[in-house]
């Protein structure tokens, strides 16, 4: 085994393929979706939606301890790759809030969309068919939901699909610990 391939299987163990970051988006899209039942302005769902946002890195901090995860990895120089992978999709935000006052019953749907396609290199980093699929399934629903459904249907859809998404993830996890 060559030392990238080390460090990668590494990322893996130790941080059970990032499932901790998906458990909390599980929490995250669940409170996208609460914000869009209320009867309230688009443009103050909007930002609510970038509030509940902002709580993804605490609550995976929170479920790393729950399940024994190494959060940080430090000595791991891979893992800061994963974190360049997020801090890329902070530059894709811009998209979004570009979108929240010019079209603001489509900004879910583009956040929806980046979402989705920043987990793509998480599937090299991780070795992990069920990233590469997620990716593309989710970008792809979440156009075609967002731009024929209301944006309360879009986060039920996305709320279903990172479920669906995370215990593939779980279960690839577990056949290739064995």
């Amino acid at each position: 085994m060559d030392q990238l391939a080390m460090l990668k299987e590494d990322c893996i163990v130790k941080q059970k393929r990032g499932i901790h970051i998906i458990l909390a988006s599980i929490v995250v899209w669940s409170g996208i979706l609460v914000v869009q039942l209320l009867a309230i302005p688009v443009l103050t769902k909007n930002l609510l939606v970038f509030i509940c946002t902002a709580a993804l890195l605490p609550i995976s901090f929170v479920i790393s301890r729950f399940i024994n995860v190494d959060f940080q990895n430090k000595a791991n120089p891979l893992t800061k790759l994963g974190m360049l992978f997020s801090t890329n999709q902070l530059l894709y935000l811009l998209i979004a809030m570009w979108i929240y006052p010019t079209i603001p019953n489509k900004m879910l749907m583009v956040l929806a969309i980046i979402f989705g396609a920043h987990l793509l290199p998480y599937s090299w980093l991780y070795n992990s068919r069920v990233y590469l699929v997620s990716s593309i399934i989710i970008s792809i629903l979440a156009l075609f939901v967002g731009l024929n459904f209301t944006p309360f249907i879009l986060a039920l859809v996305m709320v279903g699909a990172v479920v669906v998404f995370c215990i593939a993830l779980i279960f690839e996890h577990l056949r290739r610990s064995k």
